[in-house]
């Protein structure tokens, strides 16, 4: 995982219940002596130790807390340093559903170690859609609930997002995306 995401853990957690809050949770983790680099790769498991030490400290559900990050990574972090990048997406949340993927692969040009999740959409109505996700790491479905809804804000299309099931002959999560 890229440091940037780490980071922006650590602003969220630091915005909402301040630095001293945030140290716990670094101490907690194990990683008290790490300063993270923006684009510098750390392993994923700093960002699981990180999510399970906020979890506790903080009292909140480790799912429950990834969807408040995936909702804040889109409409804080993501707007304050890519917010041009995310342009290339699309103008309204269907399009950039489906073009997660080459946004992805523009992201890995500048991001070596990217290793980045998939998204496929399926079943396009005036209102809804199915999202498939497929990603190497495992966990992270609350955070897709959270980053699909701080997205369906983005583009003032508030969306429900639920969790469908895992389909096994594709290796992916499926979601219904409603607005």
């Amino acid at each position: 995982m890229y440091g940037m995401v780490n980071m922006a853990i650590e602003q969220m957690v630091v915005g909402k219940f301040g630095e001293d809050t945030w140290k716990k949770i670094k101490d907690k983790a194990g990683v008290s002596d790490v300063t993270f680099i923006t684009m510098q790769s750390y392993d994923d498991k700093i960002t699981y130790a990180l999510v399970r030490a906020a979890s506790e400290i903080l009292n909140i559900e480790g799912a429950e807390l990834l969807e408040k990050f995936g909702e804040y990574w889109i409409l804080h972090t993501a707007n304050a340093g890519y917010g041009d990048m995310l342009k290339m997406g699309g103008d309204n949340l269907p399009d950039f559903l489906k073009n997660l993927d080459m946004l992805h692969f523009k992201v890995g040009a500048i991001m070596p170690q990217l290793v980045p999740p998939s998204f496929e959409v399926k079943d396009v109505t005036a209102k809804s859609l199915t999202l498939l996700y497929r990603s190497k790491r495992d966990g992270f479905v609350p955070m897709v609930i959270g980053l699909v809804k701080g997205l369906g804000l983005r583009f003032n299309t508030p969306c429900s997002v639920t969790y469908i099931k895992f389909e096994e002959e594709e290796f992916a999560h499926c979601f219904k995306v409603n607005w």
